[in-house]
C-alpha cells in the first residue's frame, strides 16, 4: 500500500494514476478468478478428498530472517558452518512432499522480526514452499513477527494478499474484536455425498498477541474477551448449521483451534500424562484469560495446536481437549543442539456409510516427523475418535 501511496505522489505520474485505475481493478478480478481457478476448489472452499481424508501440516516457529545470510541457532557443530533459514525451507519443501497435506497451517512467529531487515521480503520467502506447491494455506501471528518494519496490522494483511492463502486479517463484519488474524474455515464433506453441503470439520485461528499491553501485568499477550465471544458466537452458529437438517447430527462436528501461545493450561501434564517431550516451562502469558474454559464450554473443540516453546512437541488431554505443541520447526530459532527440528500433521478420516458413501469424521489422528535423513514419523497418536454409540443406527440414516 505504501508504495502505491509513493506512485500517486509523483507529479511525473499523476496523468496516468487514472488511466491505470481500470486496469488495475481489471487485472485485480482477473487475479481473483484466476486464484480460485488455481485452488481448484472454489472461493475458500476446503472439503475432504474421495479417500475420506483431510490433512493439516502444522508449521511452528520458523523464525525466518534475511534467507541465506541467516545462520541457524543451536544445531550441531558439523552443521553450523552450511545452516541457514534456506534449511527451515527446506524442511517446509520436504514435508510437503511426503505428507501432501490438504491444508497448510503455520502458527506465528513465521519471521523473525529483529533479524529481518525487509519484513515482506521475508514473509514472501518464509511462506514461498507453500505457495508454489499450490496447496491452501493459513497462519497466524506470533509475537516476533512485528519486530521488523511492518506493524502486526501490516504483517497479517501482507500474509493475507499472497497467493492460495486462506488467511484473513479479522472476520468478515466484526468491528470490533482484538488482534489481527482472527477467522475460521470451514472443511466440507466430500462432494456428491450427504456431508457434500456441510462443514464436517471446522477450524479456528486466533491471534494469541504478542506481549502484555496492560502496564501492571507483564509477560506475553492472551486471548481477549472480544476474541473469546467471536469464537463462541462461531462455533454456536456452525453446530447449530451441523445439527439441522439436512441430515441433522446429534453432536457438533469436530473442531480444531490453532494459535501461537500456549495456553496456561498446557502446564497441566507431567511425562505419565502426555505424548511427547517438555523440555522447557510452559510461557503462555502471566493471567489466564479463560479461554480453555471457553472451549471446553463450546463444546466442540477437540484439540488446540500452539508453537511458541520450540523444545516442547507433547499433547496431553485436559477436560475433553488435546492441548498440543508442534516442536520447533525453524533453524533460526532456539533450540537443542542434536534434538531435531519438527512437524506436526493432523489427519482426519470420515465414516463410512451403510451404501459405501462418505459421512461425518469418524476419527483425528496426530503423529510428528522429524528433519532427520529420513523424515522420521514418531508419536503417533488418536486425538478423538467419534462415540461408538448408536453408530450402528446413525449410519443407516447417514444419507448415501
Amino acid at each position: 500500500m505504501k508504495r502505491d501511496r509513493e506512485v500517486l505522489r509523483s507529479p511525473f505520474l499523476a496523468g496516468v494514476v487514472v488511466a491505470a485505475l481500470l486496469p488495475i481493478w481489471v487485472l485485480a478480478a482477473a487475479k481473483q478468478q484466476h486464484h480460485h481457478h488455481h485452488r481448484g476448489i472454489g472461493e475458500k472452499k476446503l472439503r475432504f478428498g474421495t479417500d475420506g481424508r483431510f490433512k493439516i501440516l502444522q508449521v511452528a516457529d520458523m523464525h525466518y530472517g534475511n534467507g541465506k545470510t541467516t545462520p541457524c541457532e543451536d544445531v550441531l557443530p558439523s552443521q553450523f558452518a552450511t545452516c541457514s533459514d534456506l534449511n527451515t525451507t527446506a524442511f517446509v519443501r520436504r514435508m510437503i512432499e511426503a505428507e501432501k497435506p490438504n491444508l497448510i497451517v503455520f502458527t506465528g512467529d513465521n519471521i523473525y522480526g529483529f533479524d529481518a531487515t525487509n519484513a515482506a521480503k521475508s514473509l514472501n520467502e518464509a511462506f514461498a514452499p507453500a505457495i508454489a506447491s499450490n496447496i491452501p494455506w493459513a497462519a497466524v501471528l506470533g509475537n516476533h513477527d512485528q519486530e521488523s518494519d511492518l506493524s502486526r496490522e501490516g504483517v497479517m494483511k501482507h500474509i493475507v494478499g499472497l497467493k492460495n492463502t486462506l488467511a484473513q486479517v479479522n472476520p468478515l463484519g466484526q468491528d470490533v474484536i482484538d488482534g489481527f488474524g482472527n477467522y475460521n474455515l470451514e472443511v466440507a464433506g466430500v462432494e456428491g455425498f450427504g456431508f457434500e453441503n456441510k462443514s464436517v470439520l471446522n477450524l479456528y485461528f486466533l491471534d494469541s498477541g504478542d506481549y502484555s499491553t496492560v502496564p501492571s501485568i507483564g509477560g506475553y499477550g492472551w486471548i481477549k474477551p472480544s476474541q473469546q465471544y467471536w469464537f463462541e458466537q462461531t462455533s454456536a452458529k456452525l453446530q447449530k448449521a451441523y445439527m439441522s437438517k439436512p441430515l441433522p447430527q446429534k453432536a457438533p462436528a469436530p473442531g480444531l483451534a490453532y494459535f501461537h501461545i500456549p495456553l496456561p493450561e498446557f502446564a497441566s501434564f507431567d511425562s505419565s500424562n502426555f505424548t511427547g517431550v517438555k523440555q522447557e516451562g510452559i510461557s503462555s502469558a502471566s493471567v489466564n484469560s479463560g479461554f480453555f474454559t471457553t472451549m471446553v464450554a463450546a463444546g466442540d473443540v477437540k484439540a488446540a495446536f500452539v508453537g511458541h516453546d520450540h523444545l516442547n512437541d507433547f499433547c496431553g488431554e485436559l477436560t475433553g481437549i488435546n492441548l498440543c505443541y508442534a516442536g520447533g520447526f525453524g533453524y533460526h530459532a532456539y533450540g537443542k543442539a542434536g534434538w531435531d527440528r519438527r512437524a506436526r500433521v493432523v489427519e482426519a478420516n470420515l465414516e463410512k456409510t451403510v451404501k459405501g458413501g462418505w459421512g461425518a469424521v469418524k476419527s483425528i489422528k496426530t503423529w510428528k516427523r522429524l528433519d532427520d535423513e529420513h523424515l522420521t514419523a514418531i508419536d503417533g497418536q488418536v486425538l478423538w475418535s467419534k462415540s461408538s454409540v448408536g453408530m450402528r443406527r446413525k449410519k443407516l440414516v447417514g444419507g448415501n
